[in-house]
């Protein structure tokens, strides 16, 4: 039960830094430009925000009860 907590803490984390880094990533002076051409983010920035939001919300999925177990 333990090792499920500290999984789901690790993952929300892990989640929350990816999507601070790209928060800023999306604002900066490169980003805007490649939004007003291409009308997308950058690939990174993409990544940055899918992988946070998947990792966060895998995280709270293993604090659900009845969630996945870990052995």
């Amino acid at each position: 039960m333990l090792s499920k907590r500290v999984m789901a803490f690790l993952l929300i984390v892990l989640g929350a830094i990816l999507l601070f880094v790209a928060y800023p990533s999306s604002q900066g002076l490169g980003d805007p430009m490649t939004g007003a051409v291409t009308g997308r983010f950058a690939d990174a920035t993409e990544w940055l925000t899918v992988l946070g939001v998947a990792s966060s919300v895998s995280g709270v999925g293993y604090l659900l009860p009845g969630g996945t177990t870990i052995d």
